[in-house]
């Protein structure tokens, strides 16, 4: 059935020198544009949560173990890895807790994790996201 406003048989207006294949492969641009945004956008969630399950409980049981084993300590803890999560990327604070780690060897293998400005910004980030946890949620 033709468009309104146009008898059939007649060209559709465009642009001069458009083409239908040239339509076409536009809407094909614009749709694939529209699903990788829409897959983006999806995967969003999943980088706010990148935390492993068994990291976050294992940063629960040490917060317990240092502030009461009480329920109450319990949804601090929770509260706190959730912020400290929510601020600094799983990589960063692995790295972080591996040089806090690696810091306490004596000698000179310790030494070589203590004084690098790397390692100290990595434990200094990580420190800024607990005290922000501790306000928020202590």
């Amino acid at each position: 059935m033709p468009a309104a406003g146009r008898k059939h048989g007649q060209a559709s207006r465009t642009a001069p020198g458009t083409t239908a294949m040239t339509r076409i492969c536009t809407t094909g641009w614009l749709l694939g544009w529209a699903v990788l945004a829409a897959g983006t956008a999806a995967a969003a969630p999943a980088d706010l949560n990148d935390y492993p399950t068994a990291a976050r409980v294992d940063y629960v049981f040490g917060c317990m173990k240092a502030n009461g084993e009480t329920h109450q300590s319990m949804e601090q803890c929770s509260c706190s890895i959730d912020i400290i999560a929510s601020i600094l990327p799983y990589d960063r604070y692995v790295a972080a807790e591996t040089v806090m780690s690696l810091a306490q060897v004596p000698g000179r293998f310790g030494a070589m994790f203590r004084s690098p400005e790397e390692s100290k910004a990595a434990v200094t980030n990580l420190r800024r996201a607990q005290a922000e946890a501790e306000v928020r949620c202590f």
